[in-house]
């Protein structure tokens, strides 16, 4: 049976992760209230604004930057978006005809 989790993201019981995401206590905080599908989101998310924003790993500014998008984005707070996304709910069909 797995795990479930009262994900800080979406205020219900949800399938928790398999192990913590991240090292020492701030993993363990994320492991304990945060879901697979929350989790799957962010790394998403992340990977667009590295992308993006052309972020810079080695830059302590950029993963700062990242850690503080993440606890807005599972607290339920405004986060960034990379500039001119578009979410595909917004997108209309073109039309080829």
């Amino acid at each position: 049976m797995s795990r479930t989790v009262f994900c800080r993201k979406y205020q219900q019981e949800l399938e928790g992760l398999a192990v913590p995401p991240l090292p020492g206590p701030k993993g363990i905080d994320l492991f304990e209230h945060v879901s697979q599908k929350a989790w799957k989101e962010w790394l998403s998310h992340q990977t667009m604004l590295i992308n993006e924003k052309q972020l810079n790993l080695m830059d302590m500014t950029a993963r700062t930057y990242l850690g503080e998008q993440m606890n807005k984005f599972f607290s339920g707070e405004n986060y960034d978006q990379a500039d001119g996304y578009v979410t595909p709910e917004n997108t209309k069909p073109t039309s080829e005809g």
